[in-house]
């Protein structure tokens, strides 16, 4: 698969080279499921393509199928059948899916598929179902203090370095104006590289987002070189600013490592073992070599196991009710806002935003808009070049839109516009005003973060990490809620009627 792209891969061990042949395939039903970002799409097949010319070299016997290939069967279960059918072969053996309508396509298939579990994790399936048996709330702080002691990673004997498992208070600072910073390295694009990239332009050229230019990592070596910039020149201030936001700064201090890792050009462990070995060199602080481990072996291991433990339903769940259709400003339309334009514009540039973009830009107003989750998960998985739904859903269904019920996240991520106002610049270049609460000006993260509290009232009072959100909106006057209310029913009425807001 395009996201199996890792030499030590289960299907690949458990296969002969002087006897088995290895079936990969561009196919339209993987390219179109959703509409992908153009550079998402170019990134997995040129990755794939020079994959597969390292297998080559590694001695192996391919059967590679290309997207305009005019014998191309479509989907992955047509070309299994298709090479069957040339080589006589009996059985597939293919590594586990990271999503649950690939492994259903396969278990479905006419011929036999083997499928060996996805081993390239620090916390197996298994492992993850018995860690979270019998708990009443799977918080993923514990299970990441369970994958510190089982891998020793920041861990002095049985006790975490520094005394504590977690630096998170540390690493909250708001960016400096002034700060800037190296970006990733972009890498040129080879021959390979520029014929995918006229394919796609030629193929996928209404979907929404930008192709060119085009400099992510596509071999394992190139992903190496990332990995040692990002730890030699960014990575020593990212705990203290990771959640800090610049206007025309994408980067900032962020790794962007993701693609690699969800492809399989990094493993995790060797990406924390990196960045635990230059805290110990002494060049990096603890609480920026703590911020990224956690959210690799913490973050991403914990969500994995989420999303296969609660089933092929997770992405259908809808626990608030919400039923507003994606805005247009989603896909470039014009707004005001200008914290979501600047989100939204380095999402249709670089197929990438860094977390708190995410979660607190374009998905805490999705959720205060009250917006049809599976429509916010779509665009998530359509969007972003490391967008594998393993890790997407929980992150959008669960940690952002609370779809969930409460199984990933402990409160809904919601703020006003003074959260996005300390983290970032973006509100001094914004058509609103962040300190006004209400009327036309007023910031529309203000009036929705009341209107959602208030619609919400019923199952979210009694969260003590919540309480004083309300207590706060019960001391206000019935005059001003009833105005804050009234203002935000216009704002979203304009909003749905396609106005630019």
């Amino acid at each position: 698969m395009g996201d199996q792209l890792s030499a030590g891969v289960s299907a690949l061990r458990a296969a002969d080279p002087a006897r088995d042949i290895v079936v990969m395939a561009e196919v339209m039903d993987e390219a179109r499921y959703v509409p992908h970002h153009p550079k998402k799409i170019a990134l997995v097949l040129s990755a794939m393509r020079h994959f597969a010319e390292e297998l080559r070299a590694a001695g192996w016997t391919l059967a590679y199928t290309h997207l305009d290939d005019p014998d191309n069967a479509g989907s992955i279960p047509g070309e299994l059948l298709r090479r069957a059918a040339e080589t006589g072969a009996g059985e597939v053996l293919a590594t586990r899916p990271g999503e649950w309508r690939l492994i259903e396509a396969l278990e479905a298939a006419a011929l036999p598929v083997r499928l060996l579990p996805d081993d390239r994790f620090v916390c197996s399936l298994a492992e993850f179902d018995a860690w979270a048996a019998g708990r009443r709330e799977l918080r993923m702080e514990y299970f990441y203090r369970e994958m510190r002691r089982k891998t020793g990673l920041l861990m002095e004997g049985e006790r975490p370095a520094g005394g504590k498992w977690n630096f998170d208070h540390d690493n909250r600072k708001p960016a400096p104006a002034e700060m800037r910073r190296r970006a990733p390295p972009a890498f040129t694009p080879d021959a390979m590289t520029e014929e995918v990239l006229e394919l796609v332009a030629a193929r996928f050229h209404d979907n929404f987002g930008t192709l060119r230019p085009f400099g992510f990592p596509v071999t394992r070596a190139q992903a190496l070189e990332a990995l040692d910039d990002f730890a030699r020149h960014r990575l020593p201030e990212f705990g203290a600013y990771q959640d800090a936001m610049l206007t025309g700064e994408r980067f900032l201090n962020h790794a962007v490592l993701s693609p690699c890792l969800n492809l399989g050009l990094l493993g995790p462990r060797e990406v924390c073992e990196r960045v635990e070995a230059e805290w110990r060199a002494g060049r990096v602080p603890l609480n920026s070599a703590e911020g990224f481990i956690r959210q690799v072996i913490g973050w991403r291991e914990y969500v994995r196991g989420i999303y296969f433990r609660e089933g092929p339903d997770y992405t259908a769940r809808n626990a608030l009710g919400h039923a507003r259709d994606l805005p247009a400003m989603y896909w470039g339309a014009p707004t005001g806002m200008a914290c979501m334009a600047q989100a939204v514009a380095q999402t249709r540039d670089d197929g990438y935003a860094h977390h708190i973009q995410r979660l607190m830009v374009t998905g805490n107003f999705a959720l205060l808009a009250g917006v049809d989750p599976a429509q916010v998960h779509e665009w998530y998985l359509s969007v972003y070049a490391d967008a594998v739904e393993w890790v997407e859903a929980p992150n959008t269904l669960g940690m952002s839109q609370v779809a969930d019920g409460g199984v990933v996240a402990s409160k809904p991520y919601v703020s006003s516009g003074n959260y996005i106002d300390r983290m970032s610049d973006y509100c001094g270049g914004c058509a609103y005003a962040v300190k006004e609460k209400t009327g036309a000006r007023a910031c529309p993260f203000n009036l929705l973060y009341w209107h959602f509290l208030h619609r919400h009232r019923q199952r979210f009072e009694t969260n003590p990490r919540m309480a004083q959100m309300y207590r706060t909106w019960d001391r206000m006057s019935e005059e001003k809620r009833s105005t804050v209310l009234a203002d935000a029913d216009r704002w979203l009425a304009r909003m749905e009627a396609g106005e630019d807001v």
